[in-house]
């Protein structure tokens, strides 16, 4: 699958539900709305999608949400899409909470995943409590470790807010480094209204780095997962940490990833509204020839990139759905 710019996509982002157990503050509102089940697709549905994604080239899929691991018999459809690997699919990944993952760890592995990025802002339990408006840090670091008491590589995400965690990255990055994960920092983005001030929240990496580079030497290096963070090795504990700058630094030009959500709705842009609906052509009966072109008809029309901005004269968000809807 080759887009109107020359880039290959090869990594397909699959949303299996908008549920969340926890209210992120960047990523939904407190008294969010959910999706009727009726809208959502089975998950032998998602399975065929990424079946068909996968014959024409998808190499990547990382499962997301909502949180992912809330869906049930969600491990029906890990099962289903590990076989596949070495069939056409090189990685099967996940993005989850973590408050589900003591129970799951070690299906999770058994099913073909070795990595798991965990969503983790703070190491503080007030914080976590206020960042996810009603969690509780202990599961989520329980699941964090059973993961990788299960084998699981683990990298953690931290969404940079602020006023909120931005003098915790010097002690979550010792963190890591003594129990062997790797950290990346996440700009927040202008996605769906959250009943804030996105500028109360935006905190540019670039000011970030150069604050970590006080403490640590953060040493260039080749390594990449396949999405858009860039990476550095901490040269004191061997680990690395990354960073995702949607907006101080787009990655477009090396866009690789699609995003399907849990509706059946393919976006080609995280940060457009382009979109394709395969809920319809897959209830309508859809041969497997019909859905291949229907996929490289949407990939046609990828645009070149993303248009994010926060700024005092752009406080709205730059598009009407959450985030927990696109799967991030």
């Amino acid at each position: 699958m080759i887009d109107p710019f020359g880039r290959a996509i090869t990594y397909l982002r699959v949303s299996v539900t908008d549920r969340c157990d926890l209210r992120c503050v960047y990523c939904m509102a407190e008294d969010m709305t959910f999706l009727p089940k009726a809208e959502i697709l089975s998950l032998e549905e998602l399975d065929r999608l990424c079946g068909a994604f996968i014959r024409l080239g998808t190499t990547k899929i990382r499962i997301t949400g909502g949180e992912p691991l809330v869906r049930r018999d969600v491990m029906t459809l890990f099962r289903s899409l590990g076989a596949r690997i070495g069939a056409g699919l090189d990685e099967l990944t996940v993005t989850t909470n973590g408050t589900q993952l003591a129970k799951h760890a070690s299906a999770l592995h058994a099913a073909g995943v070795r990595r798991v990025n965990v969503s983790l802002d703070t190491l503080d339990p007030a914080t976590f409590a206020s960042i996810t408006r009603w969690g509780k840090i202990e599961k989520t670091l329980d699941g964090i470790f059973a993961a990788k008491a299960a084998g699981l590589a683990v990298r953690l995400n931290a969404v940079a807010l602020k006023g909120v965690n931005e003098d915790e990255f010097d002690a979550m990055l010792a963190w890591c480094g003594e129990h062997g994960f790797d950290l990346c920092l996440i700009e927040t983005m202008p996605l769906g209204e959250i009943g804030g001030d996105r500028m109360d929240q935006y905190l540019p990496l670039s000011l970030v780095r150069s604050r970590l580079r006080r403490r640590w030497t953060l040493q260039d290096t080749d390594y990449r997962t396949g999405g858009p963070a860039r990476y550095f090795t901490v040269a004191e504990t061997g680990r690395r940490i990354g960073f995702i700058t949607p907006m101080t630094h787009n990655f477009c030009e090396s866009c690789n990833r699609v995003r399907l959500t849990c509706t059946g709705t393919l976006y080609m842009c995280l940060g457009q509204d382009d979109q394709a609906d395969f809920r319809r052509p897959l209830r309508a009966g859809a041969s497997d020839d019909e859905l291949d072109a229907a996929i490289l008809a949407a990939i046609a029309r990828k645009p070149k990139g993303h248009d994010f901005i926060i700024d005092r004269r752009h406080r709205q968000p730059a598009l009407a759905r959450h985030m927990s809807v696109t799967g991030g």
